[in-house]
């Protein structure tokens, strides 16, 4: 395994953060032990990685409110996105990747927050590929829900509550071209012209059926260098619901096992992972876990897991 631009990452430090705080469906806070049951542990093992898990973190409970000026929980919201950051921070400062297991796809504020006050302390250049169905770039002006899982895109691009846009100690946390977007199926409107406005680099369904996982996967990989940190940010309904049914936004028409498959070995041969995300399982909708037991299956496949049985060029 390596990390930032090829070196060798020996530690993966487990971080589970077990809340549905941003979510608009209760269920994604038992994300992190279904992840364990699954067995990610022993998937990383087997990939020669040194595995710490350091435990759940523990935030405020889901108060299960209205939205108050167009944001849910916002307070509660903060403070779990504070633990995240802390607990990614001290990973990284450590020398470990850090694997932040949600939870919903609010808590990516936090845990790319810190990865980015990590790279500008270490002279990185982060990138961020951010594999949803959606592009998660809403604001309380025009969010449907109010739910901040579907912001956190927006709030790492400086659009937002100043306590969560503010959290890296830079505005913006990530700059609109630092981030890629791959399996985005399902936008809301106003979300969709403030993503063009950004200038995000989206990757779409669409785009992949007609031009194929390789090569959207080639183009992103192409514009990584030496002095590059990767962090991936995987939600649970990039894939089709089909193969993942237990997620709490589904959206049809998703990326299928082996199209998930290459791109997880398209990373793991880049050599440039270097933190992650996996968010937005929920047990509760789920059949038997096997959402949580496909997502280990791709997590070891970012770790260098292959069928490939001839040599492939690295892609860098």
């Amino acid at each position: 395994m390596t990390g930032d631009g090829g070196h060798p990452l020996r530690r993966v430090n487990l971080i589970g953060a077990p809340t549905d705080i941003g979510a608009g469906t209760r269920g994604a806070s038992m994300g992190p032990e279904a992840l364990r049951v699954a067995g990610i542990g022993d998937a990383l093992l087997r990939q020669g990685v040194e595995v710490h898990d350091t435990g759940n973190l523990l935030g405020p409970s889901n108060p299960w409110s209205e939205a108050d000026a167009g944001l849910r929980h916002l307070q509660q919201c903060i403070q779990w996105n504070r633990l995240v950051h802390d607990a990614v921070l001290e990973s990284l400062s450590e020398g470990a990747m850090p694997l932040l297991m949600g939870g919903d796809h609010s808590l990516g504020i936090g845990s790319i927050s810190a990865v980015a006050r990590h790279c500008l302390e270490a002279g990185k250049q982060l990138r961020v590929l951010w594999l949803d169905a959606h592009t998660d770039c809403n604001t309380a002006d025009i969010t449907p829900s109010g739910n901040i899982h579907g912001m956190p895109v927006a709030c790492l691009c400086g659009l937002g509550p100043e306590a969560l846009t503010h959290l890296s100690g830079i505005t913006p946390a990530v700059a609109p071209s630092q981030i890629f977007q791959v399996g985005i199926r399902s936008v809301d409107e106003p979300e969709r012209r403030l993503v063009h406005e950004l200038g995000l680099e989206v990757f779409d369904m669409r785009y992949i059926d007609e031009m194929g996982m390789r090569h959207v996967m080639e183009q992103v990989l192409v514009q990584l260098g030496e002095e590059t940190h990767l962090h991936v940010s995987l939600d649970a309904d990039f894939l089709d619901p089909t193969i993942a049914p237990g997620v709490g936004t589904d959206a049809r028409g998703g990326p299928t096992y082996r199209e998930a498959q290459l791109c997880m070995e398209m990373i793991a041969d880049s050599g440039y992972l270097s933190s992650l995300d996996v968010m937005e399982i929920n047990p509760a909708l789920d059949v038997r876990n096997q959402t949580a037991a496909l997502m280990v299956d791709l997590v070891e496949s970012l770790f260098g897991k292959t069928t490939l049985m001839r040599r492939v060029r690295q892609h860098r």
